[in-house]
């Protein structure tokens, strides 16, 4: 792929993602992610790209359910406190898996996820 077609996948992607994000609050790294991965990215650039993505579609979603008056400000800070320090702790512990296992544990995240929904009343 050339550094144009990428381009425009890449933006493509992002509206896809903005879309789920902002419809389902899951950020968006679920679908990015793996994207980056297959575009040959490695685990931690894959992760830390798609972070800064998170970051530009999470503030444009905010805005948007903040208008419809969707959001508990004091709770999304509480958690932003703690995902803070935990994101500080996620960032180390990623250095020290090769992109082979990211997948494969990424991929088990997902799926232990989606079952768990599927199967949840």
């Amino acid at each position: 792929m050339t550094g144009y077609s990428n381009m425009i996948l890449l933006a493509m992607a992002g509206i896809g993602v903005g879309v789920g994000a902002a419809f389902s609050g899951l950020g968006g790294g679920f679908l990015m992610v793996p994207l980056l991965l297959m575009l040959g990215y490695t685990a931690q650039k894959a992760v830390g790209t798609s972070f800064l993505a998170i970051l530009v579609i999470s503030l444009s979603a905010l805005f948007a359910h903040g208008k419809l008056a969707n959001v508990d400000y004091r709770a999304g800070v509480l958690l932003g406190i703690g995902g803070i320090f935990g994101a500080q702790i996620g960032a180390r512990l990623v250095e020290n898996v090769s992109t082979a296992n990211f997948k494969k544990i990424f991929a088990v995240i997902l799926l232990g996820l989606a079952v768990y929904m599927f199967f949840k009343k």
